[in-house]
């Protein structure tokens, strides 16, 4: 159980770094000695939107498929998924878990531009549709040459084609493969505003204009989980004991943008103060997060806020202030 004055000191912490105008936040910090959390503006169950993060939760179930048999690195989304004659069915899995797959970062027909001008003026959540939806929007797209390109798209239907790789929906593989394994009762994927629970935090604006929550089946695998920081935490210690299903997401395959950086299933590696850290970060209309583990060290740091300003040089400063 963490001491009471060091979860003090890490709210301190929080609230120096992140400022005043951050009204709700959270992060936590794993090594060796244990876990502290701290929890600013709200509960310590609630759940916070983690943003891209997803896409290193949908790489974990990616290669826990791997070693269940039931995809490989030649599996195409065409394998799994009703695309029709579209170019996207000759994609693999594997390409899209690197980001170069040759997929947009949005489909075109998404109208990604209005999307973001609705975002900016009302706050409305642009990445509402459903799996068809986002599977109709995917059968226009052209596919471009295979380069290093993050992609939304490609990791909405990496998570819609694994969780059909099990004869299962997204939704469900994150509860039956990751959440219920790892004892995570907070971390899910709301298919709209109606499934959020009443500890839900609401996002906010970098002017502190309250958002709208980004929701949707469609986007669920790329942006769609949310988790308390508790629930964060514990998944941090399960990466760095090995004990999370599909643990080998985190091991770099090939470089990314530049030697300097690698990818694994999703997961980043960079070296940082002569460490090497394996990190993700997210970003939503009133979110931003950011988790990031020291391998070697065995530490790790996870930085949640409910409002859209990066968090990203809090979170690679604490972890390195775990590291003597």
């Amino acid at each position: 159980m963490t001491a009471p004055i060091a979860r003090e000191e890490l709210a301190s912490q929080v609230r120096r770094r992140l400022g005043a105008r951050t009204r709700t936040a959270a992060a936590t910090t794993v090594t060796a000695d244990g876990i502290t959390t701290a929890v600013i503006g709200a509960p310590e169950h609630a759940d916070f939107e983690i943003g891209s993060i997803s896409k290193g939760v949908t790489g974990l179930l990616y290669t826990d498929a791997l070693s269940r048999g039931e995809v490989s690195s030649e599996t195409t989304l065409g394998d799994l998924l009703p695309l029709g004659d579209s170019d996207l069915k000759t994609v693999t899995l594997a390409s899209i878990a690197v980001h170069s797959s040759g997929l947009p970062s949005l489909p075109p027909a998404a109208q990604p531009l209005r999307g973001t001008l609705r975002l900016w003026r009302s706050g409305t959540n642009p990445y509402g549709e459903t799996v068809d939806q986002l599977l109709e929007q995917a059968r226009s797209v052209t596919l471009g040459s295979p380069r290093p390109r993050y992609s939304n798209l490609g990791f909405q239907l990496l998570g819609h084609a694994v969780a059909s790789a099990a004869g299962s929906t997204y939704p469900d593989i994150l509860r039956q493969r990751i959440t219920e394994p790892l004892g995570l009762s907070t971390m899910h994927a709301p298919s709209s505003a109606a499934e959020l629970r009443p500890s839900s935090v609401v996002g906010v604006s970098r002017s502190g204009r309250t958002m709208e929550p980004w929701t949707g089946a469609g986007i669920a695998p790329a942006g769609g989980i949310r988790s308390s920081i508790g629930d964060m935490a514990r998944l941090a210690r399960a990466l760095l004991d090995g004990t999370a299903p599909g643990v080998t997401a985190l091991d770099p395959v090939t470089t990314f943008t530049g030697p300097a950086v690698r990818i694994g299933a999703g997961w980043l590696t960079l070296s940082a103060r002569s460490r090497e850290i394996t990190w993700h970060n997210g970003g939503t209309g009133g979110f931003r997060s950011w988790m990031g583990l020291d391998r070697e060290a065995g530490t790790a740091v996870v930085v949640l806020a409910a409002r859209s300003v990066s968090v990203d040089r809090h979170g690679f400063a604490m972890l390195a202030d775990l590291t003597p």
